[in-house]
Order: structure tokens, then C-alpha cells, then sequence
């Protein structure tokens, strides 16, 4: 059978050896006697995994005691709204809008107060980045937002857009876990999990303590309000338990590979040699300044929008998934997240050879 690589922007590729491990305890979950996928999630084991996990997140990202950890329901989709409602205390939010999910965020957020856009990559195509120069901070804002790593056209902030004491707030969904981070520059994080934590269905949430002490949005409900639920011990309502299960095994993963600083060894190799075949070829482009390259996709054309069709099918018969790109923009794109082995990206690079030969004049 054909190896399979999954280049999907998300959901995404899992360690193998993870796969493997819940393959072998999906049935009994540590001699209980039953699945955890049927266990409630009040019981003491499921309790013991939360717990678990929370602790390996401290230890891997640096996260100390100023900050909740919780996990929440919606995706990042719903983070969009949650954020307003519960820290946009004056009704003011400054927004740098840096593709299509970040844009997402702003329009939402214009539902609950008034958002400056203080930077919009839109007239660019969303190709590049603003250096911190160009960003026009507001004198009177709740907070910042903004999305470090933008799946759709391949663009990733290499620094905090920042300004005074004024909390900034990120949703890191597609890069969390990828390489170091001071999580002292941020005030909330957010991210859904099916890039770097694990298979969809759990937000994971890193919010400051002293976020929460400045009243909600007054028409917040209960399972929308943060404050609600860093009260309830983290599971206010039914969590998405084997979500959070594959969340305990992946950071295990990570821990035994060297923690963040050896995936980020690893990440910077895998995607140097994705763009440095881009680089010397005189078939493909790639789609993103070079200055603000993702790590995690990589954006790129052959210049023939049926030609990139027909790669992205070629590919896939290949064992090579999901490369075509998002609707928005067209083009291919290669997510090579973590658990993406280098042996995936070596043979993409050989299919990328292959076609070009075949396709060139």
C-alpha cells in the first residue's frame, strides 16, 4: 500500500505512534472495563487526564500560575465572539487584520463595540506582514488582536504586535505547540485543536487571571462567559473527553521528542526544504513575502490555476494529500504541522520533480 501523507490544513496529521496507542486503548481505557469515550467526564480518570494535560502544557509552553487553562467548545470560530463579549469592557478593540480567519475575528467583533483596523493586509493580497512601524494603535482600546499564523496564504508573525500595557490577545490555532513562546506577552491565547494539539473538537483558551476581574459584555451567557467557566474547574459543561485524551498523548509525544525547541529544530527543517525547491525552480512559486514565511503551509503555484488542479489530483493518487488550495485564494498548499514527518515533505518534494518534468514546456 502507498504511504499516505495528509498535507490537510485541518484537520491535520497525528503522530503515528499516537494513533497506535489510543488504537490499543480505545475499547478499555487502563483496565476500567470501559471506553473512554463512553466515561464521564466527572469520573476520577477522566479528572486525572485533565489534570494531565493542563500540567504538560505548564511545563512544555512555560505557563505559570497567572494564567487559567480551559477547554471550551466551538473552534476558534467561536472565540471570535467570546473574546468582545467578555474583554471589550469599554466597547473598543484595536483588530490587525492579516488574512481571512482574522478578518473573521473583526467582523464579529464590530457586533459588540467599536474595532479600529489598525493594519489590513487586504489591498496585498494578504502576502506579506506589517512591520510594527506600520501599525497604527489606538489611543483607547480593551485590547489587540491579532492571528499569528495564516493558514490560507502562508504568512506567520515572528514577533507580538504590541503597544504599552494594553492586553493583546491571539488566536494561535494553527501554530501553537510549533515552536517556543513567551507567554508573558499575551494576555489571552486561543486555538483550536486540530492543527498541533490533537483532532478536532476542543478550544484550548490560556487567559490571564487579572482578565477576569473587569465585568462581561452585560448580555453574555453563562457558557459564554470565560469567568464562568475558569470557575467550574474547567469543565462547566460536557467537555469533548477523547479529544482532550488525544491531547494527553500528543503533548506526551512532544515531551519525549525534546519539547519545543527540538519541534522547532524540526519545523525549520522541513519547511526550508519545501521553500528551497520552490526557490530554484523555475515551475513553482511560492505565494507569501519571504520575510514572513509559515512554518506551517506552504502556499504555492505552478502560475496555471488547471495546472494546480491537476497536481493536487496527481498528488493525491500518489499518496499525498489534501494539497489544494483553500477556496479563497486557489493555488496548492502544503500544512505541515508537527506530527508532518520530514519523510512526508522529502516526498512531496520528489511528486513536485516528477510533475515538473512531465508538466514543463
Amino acid at each position: 500500500m502507498t504511504q499516505i501523507y495528509n498535507f490537510s490544513a485541518g484537520p491535520s496529521t497525528l503522530p503515528k505512534s499516537v494513533l497506535e496507542r489510543a488504537q490499543k486503548e480505545f475499547v478499555n481505557y487502563k483496565t476500567s472495563g470501559v471506553p473512554l469515550i463512553e466515561m464521564s467526564h466527572r469520573s476520577e480518570l477522566f479528572e486525572e487526564i485533565v489534570e494531565r494535560v493542563e500540567k504538560k502544557l505548564r511545563q512544555l509552553i512555560g505557563i505559570n500560575d497567572d494564567y487559567h487553562i480551559l477547554f471550551l467548545h466551538g473552534g476558534a470560530s467561536s472565540q471570535f465572539a467570546m473574546v468582545p463579549m467578555n474583554l471589550m469592557y469599554t466597547h473598543k478593540a484595536d483588530y490587525i487584520v492579516t488574512g481571512h480567519w482574522a478578518n473573521k475575528a473583526n467582523e464579529v467583533a464590530r457586533s459588540y463595540g467599536d474595532v479600529s483596523l489598525i493594519w489590513n493586509g487586504e489591498l496585498d493580497n494578504y502576502r506579506r506582514l506589517p512591520i510594527l512601524d506600520e501599525i497604527r494603535f489606538s489611543k483607547e482600546a480593551d485590547y489587540i488582536h491579532f492571528c499569528s499564523n495564516n493558514t490560507i496564504y502562508g504568512t506567520q508573525f515572528n514577533y507580538v504586535p504590541s503597544y504599552g500595557d494594553r492586553p493583546v490577545i491571539c488566536d494561535h490555532s494553527s501554530d501553537i505547540l510549533s515552536r517556543p513562546m513567551d507567554i508573558e506577552a499575551f494576555d489571552l491565547i486561543y486555538a483550536s485543536s486540530q492543527k498541533n494539539i490533537g483532532p478536532a473538537g476542543v478550544t484550548l483558551v490560556i487567559i490571564k487571571k487579572e482578565l477576569l476581574k473587569q465585568p462581561a459584555y452585560d448580555k453574555t451567557p453563562e457558557i459564554m462567559s470565560y469567568k464562568v467557566h475558569a470557575g467550574s474547574k474547567k469543565l462547566y459543561n460536557t467537555p469533548t473527553s477523547y479529544t482532550i485524551y488525544i491531547m494527553d498523548l500528543v503533548l506526551d509525544w512532544l515531551i519525549d521528542l525534546g519539547g519545543l525547541e527540538e519541534i522547532e529544530k524540526i519545523n525549520r527543517e522541513k519547511a526550508k526544504l519545501l521553500y528551497d525547491f520552490i526557490d530554484q525552480s523555475q515551475f513553482y512559486n511560492g505565494f507569501a513575502d519571504v520575510k514572513d514565511r509559515s512554518l506551517m503551509n506552504v502556499v504555492f503555484t505552478t502560475g496555471n490555476a488547471k495546472l494546480d488542479l491537476a497536481f493536487a489530483r496527481e498528488a493525491e493518487k500518489d499518496g499525498l494529500m489534501a494539497l489544494k488550495g483553500h477556496k479563497k485564494l486557489g493555488m496548492l498548499r502544503a500544512s505541515i504541522y508537527n506530527a508532518m514527518p520530514i519523510d512526508g515533505v522529502k516526498s512531496l518534494i520528489r511528486f513536485m520533480e516528477s510533475f515538473e518534468k512531465r508538466y514543463s514546456d
